[in-house]
């Protein structure tokens, strides 16, 4: 399988190529990431671990069109079409809409939402003509309540949920399951330096294992929806 999972140097994205790795079948995984150096680092040592899986890397910045278009064109002349698509890539600017720089609505949604919307689209055609293949959006519980201290946050996160329900419709009859993952909070990173235990929050893992599993399912079923959260409940 081609499993082409963005945000995949760090956290879930590396995760879930993790997973996919580990598994005895034999996948192309294609990691794509923005900051090229730890992009190149994270599929140096998966190559190592993982010496029977095929790694390709691509570092882009999906908060631009042209970069995502020269992605696709990349991503077609390397395979043939996408099994499985995680659209994984985010960004977070804190603020409350009365207060958030000016262009934190902006720029979140050209990351959080027309990222994922754009880049499906590129890679959706020869999914759709054979007719089989899986795409996981990683939303977040700002996609279904409003999050403190992140007004344009959640309201990328809120447009990122609605574009992977449309989807979800849009591909019933090409038999391609759309499924939009309502995440809580994951330890990565971003959550090193905010004094909070790391036992308090999901691991990045969890996640992971949540889709590989739903790859596993009959062709009949699709999961849709997955709200996952800490077992203590949101913070």
């Amino acid at each position: 399988m081609v499993i082409f999972i963005t945000g995949a140097s760090r956290g879930i994205g590396r995760a879930i190529a993790e997973i996919f790795a580990a598994d005895t079948q034999k996948h192309t995984l294609i990691l794509v990431a923005k900051n090229a150096e730890r992009l190149q680092q994270t599929t140096l040592q998966l190559q190592q671990q993982f010496p029977a899986q095929h790694f390709l890397q691509y570092a882009c910045d999906l908060g631009q069109k042209t970069a995502i278009d020269q992605l696709a064109q990349w991503t077609h002349s390397q395979v043939p079409a996408i099994d499985i698509l995680v659209n994984n890539a985010g960004y977070f600017i804190p603020g409350s809409v009365h207060n958030e720089p000016e262009d934190a609505l902006e720029t979140m949604l050209q990351v959080n939402l027309l990222s994922a919307y754009h880049l499906t689209r590129a890679l959706l055609p020869p999914m759709m003509q054979k007719r089989s293949g899986y795409i996981f959006n990683i939303c977040s519980v700002a996609s279904i309540k409003a999050y403190s201290n992140g007004g344009a946050y959640s309201i990328s996160k809120f447009a990122m949920l609605g574009f992977g329900k449309n989807l979800r419709e849009e591909m019933k009859p090409h038999n391609i399951s759309v499924t939009n993952i309502i995440a809580g909070a994951v330890y990565t990173d971003s959550w090193a330096e905010a004094n909070v235990e790391k036992e308090r929050l999901m691991e990045a893992d969890d996640i992971a294992k949540i889709i590989f599993t739903t790859t596993k399912l009959s062709p009949q079923a699709c999961i849709e929806e997955v709200v996952v959260r800490p077992q203590l409940g949101d913070l």
